[in-house]
């Protein structure tokens, strides 16, 4: 798919008019206490993705695209796990790495190109991670912690590594680890390998830190709730 083109651009369309409506139905069910919300995306997400991913591997596998091993494929899980349960950590994971998947949302590496499954496969995974953050983020107020934000760091450089070794074993190029996209992304600004790969750790992690010290501070300036008890009493 050639970036920009027309299924490109409906494709960010949608994904910008579905942000605010993830933000609106997250903050009615912080309201309201009934998950309906987020339990529907939960259920969703595996519902679109895993079909699509079962046929593409039986009826199209190819080692170097069809393993379940660039982060977006454990963002998906993740995001389906947070939606669910709304534990911290797998929304921390959701939060974190919906900044990756919005570099494949606004850079896409994709061969396919509409009307292909994969086409559909593709934006249906990335759309919903990055609307399953703004949801449980912004909508349901789960904002990360210094301890989320180092648990996520620490699980993406084990991914990292451990995704590494295997592309070397297999040669294939699974998280961008060994190349770059060949269609074009924003890695091209980053040197050649592996210095963009260094650069994307040290960018990303302090990227994330900003993406947490704004929720940090707004927690630490709310009045603690036996406080807020004290002064209603008062």
């Amino acid at each position: 798919m050639e970036a920009y083109s027309t299924p490109h651009l409906v494709a960010l369309l949608v994904f910008v008019a579905g942000i605010p409506v993830a933000a609106w139905l997250g903050a009615r069910e912080r309201r309201t206490g009934v998950p309906v919300a987020s339990r529907t995306m939960a259920v969703l997400i595996p519902l679109v993705h895993v079909p699509t991913q079962l046929v593409d591997v039986v009826t199209s596998f190819e080692l170097g695209v069809s393993l379940p091993l660039h982060l977006c494929d454990l963002a998906w899980i993740a995001a389906t796990v947070a939606l669910w349960t709304q534990n911290r950590y797998a929304v921390a994971l959701t939060y974190f790495w919906s900044l990756l998947t919005l570099q494949g949302i606004v850079t896409p590496s994709l061969g396919e190109d509409f009307p292909e499954l994969r086409f559909f496969a593709y934006w249906a995974l990335h759309l919903l991670i990055m609307w399953a953050a703004v949801l449980l983020v912004w909508g349901l107020r789960r904002t990360p912690t210094w301890r989320d934000y180092a648990f996520t760091v620490g699980a993406t450089l084990l991914w990292a590594v451990g995704t590494y070794c295997f592309n070397a074993a297999a040669g294939t190029n699974y998280g961008y680890l060994q190349e770059k996209p060949s269609s074009g992304s924003i890695l091209d600004l980053l040197g050649p390998w592996p210095v963009y790969v260094v650069a994307e750790i040290v960018i990303v992690a302090a990227v994330w830190a900003l993406m947490t010290w704004p929720w940090v501070r707004a927690a630490e300036r709310e009045p603690a709730p036996s406080a807020t008890r004290s002064d209603q009493t008062a």
